[in-house]
This record gives structure tokens, C-alpha cells and sequence, in this order.
């Protein structure tokens, strides 16, 4: 069942105005709550398609077609949550959350501008891994109401908990948060670290990377079962340095590096013979790469305009 309208349609219908403007608020949340963007689509969908199997009396009842919204979504999330874990373990390798590009760098024909991720602190991909390591419940009430800042009475009535409960739940999330958050730099700070780790990559020298990154680094990659990749993350400075250089020894000149945005922060894209192959996205403490993110299962990277 299609969601959209018609042109013209929502002039002349102010409730099908009301719920398609929401259609932007409810991607952001799901995105957040599941770290996928094919999934979260699937989530706003079902959504409306709820919407639409109402009779008409039922949804002229409903005071805020947009709460109800995203009160449908947000359980929605939170149910595909609960099953996500089982699902992770025939995962092969590490699960990492989609990665975005800058809007502007958005695959066109494929979604519709008003429907893109706003990028803030709140989706940068060292907040997501952190989320994603909470129970679905923490994960939840805390995105509704810290990132999205609903009453922990809405709160209550999307995660079937008392108010009280969904306070120390997101108490709970916040202190999770808080003990992974480091001092970062800034963003000028970060692009320059970044810039100079793509330099050193490229020219295989392992001493400037291993200067570059933490003692403790952790590279952790993505493949899916679909690419080619480490399936255990990689730990420390010296052992990450010595495997980037062994695959840019590999690649050769097949592999091309480029600087964009990814999830907001300073990344890397990765192209082999002309087609994108990786998504890096960095967790920098500091003037230290603290964390390497690779994304290369293809199915996570429809969103980016290089292909």
C-alpha cells in the first residue's frame, strides 16, 4: 500500500497534510531506535498503512493523527527491537548500524528529500553503537524523550511501562552514554585526523598511522556475509596499522580513498575500480582515532551517491 499522495491531494485534505508532514519525524525516530534506514522505511510504512486500514469514524476520533503516528511507530521499533537479537546472532561478523551521507550526497530517485535523516549528535555512529547496546526498553524511552523530547507519560503508553519506570530507563541510558563519551575535538579537528590517516593509508606507512591512532583503538568492519572482511574487530594501534597497510598493499591501485560526511562526522568512502566498496566512519578522542567503523555490506550502502 503506497502512502503518498496525489498531487494536490493534501491541499484539499488537511488531516492527509497533517499525517504526511509527520512522515520526516517518524524516519528520523525509527532510524534512531533501529539503525537502519531500509528498516526504518519499513517501519513509517506500516505505520501508515495502519492508518489507512482504520475506518474513517476511528480516525476523525483521533485528536493528533501525528502522536497517534508516531505512538505507532515507536511500538512498531520497539517490537522489531526485542527480535533483532535473535536475528543478530546468524549475523556473519559484526552488526554495524547503516551508515548516512551528507544530504546533499543522497542517491537520487530512490528517496524522497523530505524524508531524509537530520544529522545530529544523536546519529553520529559512536551514539548509535552505544544505543544499540542498550535493552530495546532503554533504547526506546530514552530516544523519545531525550532526543525527541516526549513526556514520560507518552513515554509510558509506547513502551507499556509506568512513567516511573520509563524515567529510570532513560536514567539508565544516559548513564550508558555517558561512561562510552570521551572529550572530542572539533569538527575542523577531526576532518584534519581523518585527512591525515587517508595520507598515511595510502602511502602504507605504518608508523604515521599507528601515531594517529589510540593505544587501544578498535577497528570493527561489517560485511554481512556479503564482502569480503575481518570478522572479529581488530585491537590496538600497532595491529590496526599493520592490517589497513596489508590491504592497501593488496588493493593497489584498484582502491581509491575519498574524505566525505558520514553520520555527520568526518569519513572516508572507499572505491574499487570505480565502484563504492566501504564506508568508514571515525570515533576521534582528542587527536587520536579511538574507533574505525567499516561498512561494507552492500545492502547498507543504497543511500550513497557513488556506486
Amino acid at each position: 500500500m503506497t502512502t503518498r499522495a496525489e498531487p494536490g491531494d493534501d491541499e484539499s485534505d488537511p488531516v492527509l497534510s497533517t499525517i504526511m508532514s509527520e512522515r520526516r519525524r517518524l524516519i528520523n525516530l525509527a532510524y534512531r531506535l533501529l539503525g537502519s534506514l531500509a528498516d526504518a522505511e519499513d517501519v513509517v510504512q506500516e505505520a501508515y498503512a495502519r492508518w489507512y486500514a482504520m475506518p474513517a469514524r476511528e480516525q476523525q476520533a483521533i485528536e493528533s493523527p501525528g502522536a497517534w503516528l508516531m505512538t505507532v511507530a515507536g511500538r512498531i521499533c520497539l517490537n522489531l527491537l526485542g527480535s533483532a537479537r535473535a536475528r543478530r546472532e546468524t549475523y556473519v561478523g559484526d552488526w554495524i548500524p547503516e551508515p548516512l551521507p551528507e544530504p546533499t550526497e543522497w542517491i537520487t530517485g530512490g528517496t524522497d528529500p523530505a524524508d531524509r535523516v537530520t544529522l545530529d549528535e544523536s546519529v553520529t555512529m559512536a551514539f548509535l553503537v552505544v544505543l544499540d547496546s542498550m535493552t530495546p526498553a532503554e533504547r526506546v524511552a530514552f530516544v523519545l524523550h531525550d532526543v525527541f523530547r516526549y513526556p514520560f507519560g507518552e513515554v509510558a503508553e509506547i513502551v507499556g511501562r509506568t512513567p516511573a519506570a520509563c524515567r529510570q530507563l532513560a536514567s539508565s541510558a544516559r548513564r550508558r552514554i555517558r561512561a562510552a563519551q570521551s572529550p572530542a575535538s572539533t569538527r575542523a579537528g577531526q576532518a584534519g585526523i581523518v585527512s591525515q590517516f587517508k595520507t598515511a593509508w595510502e602511502a602504507k606507512d605504518i608508523d604515521a598511522l599507528i601515531g594517529l591512532l589510540d593505544p587501544e583503538a578498535v577497528a570493527t568492519a561489517d560485511g554481512g556475509g556479503l564482502a569480503i572482511t575481518h570478522l572479529r574487530p581488530i585491537v590496538g594501534s600497532a595491529q590496526i596499522a599493520r592490517a589497513y597497510a596489508e590491504i592497501a598493499r593488496v588493493s593497489g591501485d584498484r582502491t581509491t580513498f575519498l574524505e566525505c560526511t558520514v553520520n555527520g562526522l568526518p569519513g572516508l568512502l572507499a572505491q574499487q575500480d570505480g565502484k563504492l566498496s566501504t564506508v568508514f566512519a571515525f570515533e576521534i578522542t582528542g587527536d587520536r582515532i579511538r574507533h574505525i567503523w567499516a561498512v561494507r555490506n552492500p545492502e547498507k550502502l543504497r543511500p550513497w551517491r557513488i556506486s
